[in-house]
């Protein structure tokens, strides 16, 4: 948990609520900190009582100098084989979630959950993600990509390429972090060099109106479809951590064609970038009722407010067995009985 991505107080909390649900099904827990080692359980305590999570993520200066270490120096905060039976990842972005840790942990064969190096690879770049969507036929919207920060698209190139309003969001971060709506011309630039701040890539993307929806997939098999109402304009920061900020409804009030047709896709997705585990798959439904893929997350958030608790919950899984679950499909030990409770 933890590590050193904008989402870092996200996955403390992730972590800590996690640890705390597998000690109650009687497993041996120890929680670290891949910036700052382990922790132990009075740490976890304290933590739990102060709250993680602030209503801002950490700036770009305050990330650059948590990324200062090397990868060596996480690595040998990292388990090493024999030391524990299932790695159990709670990071959020960054080299938690682009594959660094995975490869780390498969070199030390240490197995773990969630997906592989490759997928989540592959899952943190929106770009390659939404280039194997149109593959499998996962629909997505139309972008264009800004590669270099002195010479991104221009305005006329955008508003030829997908109209007006975009979504500008860096193209291999989460959470929302340094994403912007851009309704008009003027808005662009700014938008663009607040998203090359979070990352070297940023998407301009069509942006989709209608219902926002997510569907969690837990080994394979699709969780009740959820949909979203922020108080803000868009699912943000504040609206995804702040309790009362979005309603969250579990089953989504879909059409049960509706409801088939979404999981189906995220499904697709799902296995169009060969992920495992638990994943949570987002989307927009237009008015018309085409759903459009936004992105896949291969380490969803597990917070109180996060949703695939939520979405688990919804189809009769508490929080505790749904941890269980996700470190048993890690072990490949879940069994059909397992699957079926």
């Amino acid at each position: 948990m933890g590590g050193t991505s904008s989402e870092r107080d996200v996955s403390l909390a992730s972590g800590l609520r996690i640890a705390e649900a597998l000690r109650t099904r009687g497993h041996s827990v120890r929680a670290i900190d891949t910036a700052k080692g382990p922790l132990t359980e009075a740490d976890e305590r304290r933590m739990l009582a102060a709250g993680v999570v602030k209503q801002q993520p950490p700036t770009p200066s305050e990330l650059a100098r948590m990324n200062a270490e090397s990868v060596t120096e996480t690595a040998a905060r990292l388990p090493k084989r024999g030391e524990c039976d299932v790695a159990f990842l709670a990071l959020h972005g960054g080299r938690g979630e682009d594959g660094t840790i995975q490869a780390l942990l498969d070199l030390a064969g240490v197995p773990y959950t969630g997906s592989g190096h490759l997928p989540s690879a592959l899952a943190m770049d929106k770009d390659l993600s939404k280039h194997l969507f149109l593959a499998h036929g996962v629909g997505t919207a139309k972008w264009l990509m800004a590669t270099d920060p002195s010479s991104p698209p221009s305005a006329a190139e955008v508003e030829r390429a997908l109209g007006w309003p975009v979504i500008v969001k860096p193209s291999k971060q989460g959470s929302t972090v340094g994403l912007s709506i851009v309704k008009k011309e003027s808005e662009l630039a700014p938008a663009i060099a607040e998203a090359f701040e979070h990352d070297d890539e940023v998407m301009i993307e069509q942006f989709i109106a209608g219902r926002e929806l997510t569907v969690g997939i837990l080994g394979g098999e699709a969780l009740p479809v959820g949909e979203i109402i922020p108080k803000h304009e868009i699912y943000d920061y504040e609206c995804k951590y702040t309790a009362g900020m979005a309603e969250e409804i579990f089953p989504a009030p879909l059409t049960k064609e509706q409801t088939a047709a979404v999981q189906a896709q995220a499904r697709q997705a799902f296995s169009a970038l060969k992920l495992g585990g638990c994943a949570r798959i987002d989307f927009r439904m237009s008015p018309s009722g085409e759903f459009y893929c936004l992105e896949a997350n291969t380490l969803p958030g597990m917070t109180g407010t996060s949703l695939i608790p939520q979405a688990a919950a919804a189809a009769g899984i508490a929080f505790p067995e749904l941890c269980e679950r996700i470190a048993l499909l890690a072990t490949a030990t879940l069994t059909p009985a397992d699957a079926d409770r």
